[in-house]
Parts: structure tokens; C-alpha cells; sequence
């Protein structure tokens, strides 16, 4: 049986490391060994928590020349031009998405990883408007990463990337677009459900779709960010009553027939938004919608009839009862004995492990496992964002399918959502060498993954002072020590001992004597000459991270 019963006693390594690495883009051992001493709710609550920024917003310098622009143009609202600026917003729109990623790569907590969610469940692409819009769109995601799903879903609405991007700026009485309608209620809510009849989706029929896109006309873009969100603090779009469809909104048996009073003005425009949202979320599956996509994010892409049961419906209980509020259904979740694959009699069949990385994953844990931090963005925002630009946002993630808040489709990435195969979609033939080239390029410190090879990356891994200075290892002459402990914390499972005599034997030593590596590690200490010692640790390395097991989480 499934149990969402909170774990008891402290995590242990095991159970630490899965829990960080499903809930944060940072993952390193002294974050690992401080959980391990912890129990789930303790270092669960130190996850459920919004850290301030290191930086308020970007910071725009032009890496190409000598001058140093080191100018923002977002903050304080509303943003003005800087005559330091490029003409071509699509650079300023990069600055934004590098900084998102600097940050990302700073957040001890889950917000960042929370983003990614919401992104995924209510996507668009970053490609759709301005630079400014499009940090508006990152910003409303923060506010509502550990908030409200209600609030979030109707401010979702308004934002000015996203009414361009579903087409609701062309949403009038007189010319209805349905599209924002349709993805709305299929993907942000409640969910389209089996077709059971023309027109009849289970959870929905294409009469409320026109119904719905009803309640949307008249919601414009701002272009000059103007307008903004009184609770949020954030631009938003503008009503523009004229062109909204007047008169009442009758919806289907699905929705108990509700018939939403049409708005006589603009501002009433928003209370009729409202009391739809309120309809949409007052059917039952709305919540399981959310759950079980947060169920598949977190913790396994499967749903048997036992996991609907003892997991989702429970959970979605506990959102509807805190009224959407989405911190207590994670905190239920990740501290439920389930999440820890420990409610069952074997606890290595299902959970741990049991999901690839997605490219973020794969690349934000192994620079936050081997302490790689680019140049600061406060100080050489040029060089730091050439860093996430050119070495993360194109190579490490765009060649491994994952072009970052830019998706191919309104559904998102198919490795968050494409039945039957989810994150298998992220280790195919046309990602294997984005992925396998990541530990080259970060041992080398070049663009191995694309690119000129002597193109600096902007961050390089100098594995054997690492190993002697990290802390990782405890005693790194002895072999037996050093691989066992890299294993430990790279890989989510313990491996057997043939794998591990591959590890050992086969990869590291070379199938010399252990003796040899002693030898040649105390000569390293006393010459510092890292020559031999090199060769024999970036093997291991790139051995472990080429391993299927090191692929998932």
C-alpha cells in the first residue's frame, strides 16, 4: 500500500541525496551530510523556502568589447531604455534567461525547480515578447512557486507574454479566439480527460471552451508594463471593455450548468475572471490534475490504481482543503514514506533512481558538485553571462533538446509529460553526445559540445587539487577510499560489487595494483606534478558520468 505517512527518524545518505536531487538544482556533499542528519521535515522545511536573490535582475555588458556597460534595465518598474543597450532585444532576452540561470545555480531551496514546474504546466516560450515582459513572466512564476495555484492560474492569464503567446490579444466579442480557452482548461487546470463523445472531453466540452474564451476577451497586452498587479507587484496586461464579450457565460453539466454574470465594465471584468476560475476550480479533478503531475515531476512517472487511490486523491484533498495553497501538498509529498520508497517491502524497485535527468539536472548538479561557480555576475556580468549563454543555454542544454523557457510545443518538454516514455525522452540518439560530452567540457574548461574545442567555457574542473581539497574524499591516497566515496555521492543507488570492481579495477587503477595509485598520489603531494594523477582521476570521472546509473536520479 502506497503511504503518504511521514518518514520517521534521520534520512541517512541515501535518502538525503534523493531528496536533494529531486528538489533543488544544487547538489554537493556537505549539503548531503547535513540532511543526512536531519529528519524529512526538518530538511524539508529548509527546502520549502523562498532564499533572496543574489541578484535582483539582470545585468547587461557587452563581452565583445572593452567597455563595461554594467547596465540593468528592468528595475524599478516601469523598466527604461538605457542608450548602453543593443538595439536587438533578443540579446536582452538572453541576459534574462543567463540570469535566471546564475541564480538557479545559487538556490538551496526548491523555488527554482518549482519554476521549471509551473513553466512546464503553464509553458510558453521566451522567443513570444520583450526582454522585459519575459522577466515579468519569471517573476510571476517566483510569486506563485510555493503560493497559491488558484491566484497563480488567474494572474497567469493577464501576463503580457502569455496573452501574446495563446493568442488572447486577438480574443474580441466579435472575433473569438479559442485558443487561450482551450489550453487553459486542457493544460493549466483541470484537464482534458478520455473523449467520450463529439465535442465531449470527460472533464470539459468544446461549449465551454467557447464559453470560456468568452470570459478572456477584452484582456490586452501592456506594452510599456503600466499596468500592474496590485497583490503581486508585477505588469500585467489591461482590460479593454469594448471589445469584451458582454452578457452571461452558460457552462455545460460539467461545470453544474453554472451560469457567470457577464461584466458591465472593465472592472468588472475581473471579478467575472474570477468567478470562472473559481468554477474551474471547484471540480474535484482540477486538484488531482496538479497532483499528479506533481507526483510524475517528483517522484516517478507512474500511476497505478494504487498510487490514484492512496496518493493523488489524498493529496488533492489536502490542496483543496488549503485552499490551493501548493507549500502543504509538497510538504506532505516529500516527507511521505512513498517519496522515500519506503513504504514497501522492497525499497529499490520504484522510486530512487527511477527518473533521467532532464538536462538541468545533469548540468546544475555536476557544477554544484564539483564547486563550479562562473565569474560573479555583480562584477563581470560580460564573462558571466557568456558562461550560461554559450556554455549552459546552447551546448549543455540546447544540444540535449532542452532550449531553456523556449519549448518546441504548448505542452512543454516531452520529458516532463509524453506518455508512455516521459523522462526516457531525454536520453535519446540525438542527445547521447550533448550529455556524454558534459564531463569533457567541464574537465577541459573548453566548448567540447559544439563549437571550437578552444573556446573557453568559463569555468574549468581541476580534478586532482579538487580531490585533494574538496573534502569529498577522506583519505585520497588510498584507492579503495576514493572511488568508494565518489560513488557515494554521484550515484542514487549503491552499486554491487562487480560494478564496483569495474569502477575500481577496470577504469581507475587500470587493473594495476592499488599500491601503484598510492605511490603515485604521494608523489603528487610532495612534487605537486599532477601529470599521473590526472589521467587516472578524469577516467574515473568520465567513466562514472558516462554510467547509465549516473544518468538518473
Amino acid at each position: 500500500m502506497a503511504s503518504l505517512s511521514p518518514l520517521q527518524g534521520t534520512l541517512g545518505h541515501r535518502r538525503a541525496a534523493h531528496l536533494l536531487r529531486r528538489c533543488s538544482f544544487v547538489y554537493n556533499k556537505s549539503k548531503v551530510d547535513q540532511f543526512a542528519n536531519q529528519t524529512a521535515i526538518q530538511a524539508i522545511t529548509s527546502l520549502l523556502q523562498a532564499y533572496s536573490l543574489t541578484n535582483a535582475q539582470p545585468i547587461y555588458d557587452d563581452p565583445a568589447t572593452t567597455t563595461n556597460e554594467n547596465t540593468t534595465w528592468i528595475l524599478p518598474l516601469p523598466g527604461t531604455d538605457n542608450a548602453n543597450l543593443p538595439n536587438q532585444d533578443f540579446v536582452l532576452r538572453r541576459y534574462v534567461l543567463s540570469w535566471w540561470s546564475d541564480e538557479a545555480m545559487k538556490d538551496p531551496g526548491i523555488v527554482h525547480k518549482m519554476q521549471i514546474f509551473w513553466h512546464q504546466y503553464m509553458a510558453l516560450t521566451n522567443q513570444t515578447y520583450g526582454s522585459k515582459h519575459f522577466f515579468d513572466y519569471l517573476s510571476l512564476l517566483r510569486w506563485g512557486a510555493l503560493g497559491n495555484f488558484k491566484k497563480l492560474a488567474t494572474k497567469i492569464v493577464t501576463d503580457n507574454v502569455m496573452l501574446l503567446y495563446l493568442n488572447n490579444h486577438q480574443n474580441t466579442a466579435n472575433n473569438p479566439n479559442e485558443n487561450f480557452a482551450r489550453e487553459f482548461l486542457e493544460l493549466f487546470t483541470i484537464g482534458k480527460g478520455p473523449q467520450i463523445g463529439p465535442g465531449d472531453y470527460t472533464n470539459y466540452t468544446e461549449d465551454d471552451i467557447v464559453q470560456a474564451a468568452k470570459v478572456f476577451t477584452g484582456f490586452r497586452v501592456s506594452g510599456n508594463r503600466t499596468s500592474v498587479d496590485p497583490e503581486t507587484g508585477i505588469p500585467r496586461g489591461v482590460t479593454s471593455f469594448n471589445v469584451h464579450a458582454q452578457g452571461s457565460k452558460t457552462f455545460s453539466s460539467k461545470f453544474q450548468n453554472t451560469v457567470i454574470t457577464g461584466a458591465t465594465n472593465a472592472a468588472g471584468m475581473w471579478v467575472e475572471l474570477d468567478n470562472f476560475v473559481n468554477m474551474v476550480f471547484a471540480q474535484p479533478e482540477t486538484a488531482k490534475n496538479l497532483c499528479r503531475r506533481l507526483y510524475r515531476f517528483f517522484v516517478s512517472k507512474n500511476i497505478s490504481a494504487e498510487i490514484e487511490t492512496d496518493i493523488i486523491v489524498p493529496l488533492s484533498n489536502t490542496l483543496i482543503s488549503n485552499n490551493f495553497e501548493i507549500k502543504p501538498v509538497l510538504d506532505r509529498l516529500l516527507q511521505s514514506q512513498h517519496f522515500f520508497d519506503a513504504d514497501d517491502s522492497d525499497n529499490k524497485d520504484e522510486i530512487i533512481g527511477g527518473i533521467i535527468k532532464s538536462p538541468l539536472e545533469l548540468g546544475y548538479h555536476a557544477l554544484s558538485f564539483f564547486g563550479l561557480q562562473p565569474v560573479p555576475l555583480a562584477t563581470q556580468p560580460g564573462q558571466n553571462y557568456l558562461f550560461h549563454e554559450r556554455g549552459l543555454a546552447q551546448r549543455a542544454f540546447g544540444l540535449a533538446n532542452y532550449s531553456p523557457f523556449n519549448p518546441s510545443d504548448v505542452a512543454g518538454y516531452p520529458g516532463f509529460y509524453q506518455d508512455p516514455d516521459y523522462s526516457r525522452a531525454w536520453f535519446n540518439s540525438s542527445t547521447i553526445i550533448a550529455r556524454y560530452k558534459l564531463p569533457a567540457m567541464l574537465l577541459s574548461g573548453k566548448l567540447t559540445i559544439g563549437g571550437s574545442t578552444n573556446t573557453a567555457l568559463g569555468v574549468k574542473l581541476d580534478i586532482a587539487p579538487w580531490v585533494k581539497t574538496s573534502g569529498v574524499i577522506s583519505d585520497p591516497s588510498d584507492s579503495q577510499v576514493l572511488v568508494e566515496e565518489l560513488l557515494k555521492y554521484m550515484l542514487p543507488e549503491e552499486i554491487d560489487t562487480d560494478r564496483f570492481n569495474y569502477f575500481h579495477n577496470t577504469v581507475f587503477l587500470d587493473n594495476l595494483p592499488p599500491a601503484d595509485w598510492t605511490y603515485e598520489w604521494q608523489n603528487y603531494i610532495t612534487t605537486n606534478n599532477a601529470t599521473e594523477v590526472k589521467i587516472a582521476l578524469e577516467r574515473l570521472i568520465n567513466a562514472i558520468m558516462y554510467s547509465p546509473e549516473y544518468q538518473t536520479f
